[in-house]
C-alpha cells in the first residue's frame, strides 16, 4: 500500500470514530435532543403534540407576574408562562418551550378555548372548584392564591372585605372574584370588565374605590401602578390555580399531574417563581400538594330561586339573588 493511500484510508478512520464518539456540537446536540424526547403511547394526546410539533396554551396577557405581554418584544412573560413551557420541555425533550403557542384567554373564555380545540391546555390563574369540573378536567393545583383587595394609597376607609359594602368594586365578570364578593359584601355596587388592568384603570379615575382578585394579580397592579395604589394583605378566600384540560382526557392529566409534580422535586418550580412572581417582592411558598380526583364531581343543582352564573372558568355555578347592584362595564361580560 502506498504511503498516500495509507494516508487517506487513516483519515477516513479517524472521521468515522468521530462520528461515533458525537462528532461537532451540533451534531451532538442533535443526537442528544433525540434521545431526550420521551416517547408516549400512540393514540394519546402527548403522542399527537409531538407529532405536530407545537402545543397551544391559552393564558393572561395583561396581569404581571403570571401573563404580560412585553411591549418590546411581543412576548408573553410570567410564572403561568414558565409552567406551561416545563410542560412543552415534558413532552418535546429539550428545548420543548420553544414550541408553545400561547393565545390570550381572558376569565370568560377559557372554558369555550379548551371545548372547540381552540387551545390544548390554559395555564392562566384558572381556579379550581367542583363547578369547573363539570366541565373541564384540571391537573394540580400548582399554585394557591388568596382574594385580596387593591386601594389607592391614601385610602384608609377600606381595611377589611366587609368594608366594600355600599361601596363601588371593580373585578372581572364571571370570575370567582366576582362570586366571593357578592357573598362577603353583598351591598357592594359591582362594576365588570373583562381584565383586571381596566379595573386597574377605573380605580385610577376613580370610578371605582377598589379592586378584588387574588393577591398576586393585584401584587402586579399595586407594583405597576408607581406607588398609586396598596394591597391591602386581608385574603378572605384560598384559590388554587390549575392547568385546565378536555374533559375526559385522563391520560393527559395523568401526564400534567406527573409533570408538575417532577418540576415540584427537580427545582423547576421554585426557579419559575423567583424569576417571575419573586420580582414582585413575593417569597416562594412550597408548592402545593396535588389533587388527583378519581373522578369528575357530580353536578350540582340550582339553589331555589337563583340562577346559573359563569365562573371564572366560564362554567356555571348555581347563586341565589342578591341585593348586589351591578354595573356592566364591557360589553364582553358573561353570561
Amino acid at each position: 500500500m502506498s504511503k498516500r493511500r495509507l494516508l487517506i484510508t487513516s483519515v477516513a478512520v479517524l472521521a468515522l470514530l468521530g462520528a461515533a464518539c458525537g462528532g461537532d456540537n451540533n451534531g451532538a446536540k442533535t443526537t442528544t435532543s433525540r434521545a431526550q424526547q420521551p416517547k408516549f403511547a400512540a393514540g394519546t394526546t402527548m403522542a399527537r403534540l409531538q407529532a405536530a410539533g407545537r402545543i397551544k396554551v391559552g393564558t393572561k396577557y395583561d396581569q404581571p407576574g403570571f401573563g404580560l405581554r412585553n411591549p418590546t418584544t411581543g412576548k408573553v412573560e410570567g410564572f403561568d408562562v414558565e409552567i406551561a413551557k416545563r410542560v412543552a420541555e415534558h413532552i418535546f425533550g429539550a428545548g420543548g418551550g420553544d414550541k408553545v403557542e400561547f393565545t390570550e384567554a381572558v376569565s370568560k373564555n377559557r372554558e369555550p378555548y379548551i371545548q372547540n380545540g381552540t387551545v390544548d391546555l390554559v395555564v392562566a390563574t384558572y381556579t379550581i372548584n367542583d363547578a369547573r369540573k363539570q366541565v373541564v378536567d384540571f391537573a394540580g393545583p400548582y399554585f394557591v392564591a388568596k382574594q385580596d383587595i387593591m386601594v389607592k394609597k391614601s385610602d384608609t376607609s377600606i381595611n377589611s372585605v366587609a368594608d366594600l359594602n355600599g361601596k363601588k368594586v371593580c373585578t372581572v365578570s364571571g370570575s370567582t372574584s366576582e362570586k366571593n364578593l357578592r357573598a362577603k359584601a353583598p351591598t357592594a355596587s359591582v362594576t365588570l370588565f373583562d381584565t383586571y388592568s381596566k379595573c386597574a384603570e377605573a380605580l385610577t379615575d376613580g370610578r371605582v374605590v377598589a379592586v378584588t382578585t387574588d393577591n398576586t394579580i393585584l401584587a402586579g397592579l399595586v407594583q405597576a401602578s408607581n406607588d398609586t395604589f396598596k394591597l391591602l394583605e386581608r385574603p378572605f378566600s384560598d384559590e388554587p390555580y390549575g392547568i385546565g384540560l378536555k374533559k375526559g382526557d385522563e391520560a393527559f392529566r395523568s401526564f400534567l399531574n406527573d409533570t408538575l409534580e417532577k418540576i415540584f422535586k427537580n427545582g423547576d418550580w421554585a426557579k419559575a417563581f423567583g424569576a417571575t412572581l419573586g420580582k414582585l417582592g413575593l417569597k416562594a411558598p412550597q408548592p402545593p400538594a396535588l389533587d388527583r380526583y378519581a373522578a369528575s364531581a357530580t353536578a350540582t343543582s340550582t339553589a331555589a330561586g337563583g340562577t346559573s352564573a359563569t365562573t371564572d372558568s366560564g362554567g356555571t355555578a348555581s347563586t341565589t339573588p342578591a341585593s348586589t347592584s351591578t354595573t356592566v362595564a364591557s360589553s364582553t361580560t358573561a353570561s
